[in-house]
């Protein structure tokens, strides 16, 4: 899912390419999107990169393919959203359901439950409920959905009842959102830090405090890759 920001540059994009033959330069697209600086347009070619809708290639001059066009623009249909004069209100165009740009499908991944203290994670496994996650969230490897309960991660935009994608491993890095087997008892979903030798896991809560373990006391079951929230 691309922010506005990334869809105003993605469409202004396509439309520079279109019209012109060629894409436009990044100061062409600093003046459309009225940032003061080029490294704002950086940012947005990165996240629009990473997503996978457009691709740089190295060694030419404004280089920029697209790979993933605007929705409206190859249906004919009007965007979802438009934003107002003003740029700050965004008012919903539902002509019927749109799907997602570059949603190519969905897989059924187990929904293993809500993490609970005292659980081991695969005692939470149900393989007869499963849950529609698109594609977009999924990369290698093996996946699977809990169920978030209690607010200890609401500042990292993870609230209760939300569901997350978790990527199945056993490693992570410091600062990522990790499923965490403590003591072979507890499992919960917080960031890891790295302390020398020793191992934090920090909840996105000032309520909540840091716990500090030994390498041999945690065990990673999982990094998260995708949320999913029904409102």
């Amino acid at each position: 899912m691309l922010t506005q920001r990334q869809l105003q540059l993605l469409r202004f994009i396509h439309a520079y390419v279109a019209e012109n033959g060629v894409p436009p330069s990044f100061e062409e697209m600093r003046a459309a999107l009225r940032l003061r600086s080029k490294s704002g347009i950086h940012r947005l070619i990165s996240g629009l990169e990473e997503r996978g809708y457009i691709r740089r290639l190295a060694y030419r001059a404004r280089a920029i393919e697209i790979l993933k066009p605007p929705l409206e623009m190859t249906t004919g249909k009007p965007p979802a959203r438009s934003i107002s004069q003003d740029g700050n209100v965004v008012r919903g165009l539902f002509e019927g359901r749109v799907p997602l740009a570059g949603v190519r499908g969905s897989s059924q991944l187990p929904l293993y439950g809500r993490i609970a203290a005292g659980t081991p994670i695969e005692a939470l496994a149900d393989t007869s409920t499963v849950i529609e996650v698109p594609e977009m969230f999924l990369g290698d490897g093996e996946h699977y959905v809990l169920q978030v309960v209690g607010d200890s991660m609401r500042e990292a935009g993870i609230l209760d009842g939300d569901y997350v994608v978790i990527r199945r491993c056993e490693t992570a890095e410091s600062g990522d959102i990790v499923v965490a087997l403590i003591e072979d008892r507890e499992v919960t979903l917080k960031r890891l830090r790295r302390r020398g030798a020793s191992i934090a896991l920090e909840a996105a809560n000032p309520a909540y405090e840091t716990r500090i373990f030994g390498p041999h006391q945690v065990k990673i079951q999982g990094r998260l890759v995708g949320l999913l929230r029904r409102y």
